[in-house]
């Protein structure tokens, strides 16, 4: 299990040697359930400083993070992954955008049309939206790396 947190939502993927298994977003009550219910391993993108300014959104995501955590049966073995690491993993550059790192997601599972796929004949990631492509780098880099 992959988490991209948020403030009141946050996308998740579950994972078995390599395969989406589900991915969504839903409500963080939702999402700390799952969390306690899961026997399998637990990442989650963390939060770093940069030196910027930061609001509100950036303390109440990392009172999630802390939430998901304690809530996990072996909160130790959290696995918490920088958004550097995704893109040093997946694009190997610290320059890299959310669309770089969606397409190299797209490209690893074997281009557009492979890996989307359509309603009849849908591939590996078909059903990954929005914040579920960041909870899936986060669990590609986790398992990868």
């Amino acid at each position: 299990m992959a988490i991209d947190p948020g403030t009141t939502h946050s996308g998740v993927v579950y994972m078995d040697r390599g395969e989406v298994i589900a991915a969504g977003v839903d409500s963080n009550a939702d999402v700390l359930v799952q969390v306690a219910r899961n026997p399998g391993p637990l990442a989650i993108e963390m939060i770093a400083s940069y030196g910027m300014a930061v609001g509100k959104e950036v303390f109440e995501t990392c009172l999630w993070i802390g939430r998901f955590m304690q809530a996990y049966p072996k909160p130790e073995r959290v696995r918490l992954v920088y958004r550097q690491e995704v893109k040093m993993h997946l694009c190997k550059s610290p320059r890299a955008k959310d669309a770089n790192i969606r397409q190299a997601l797209i490209d690893l599972y074997g281009g557009k049309a492979e890996a989307i796929g359509t309603v009849k004949k849908q591939g590996p990631l078909y059903g990954v939206k929005s914040h579920a492509w960041a909870a899936l780098a986060v669990a590609v880099t986790a398992a990868n790396t």
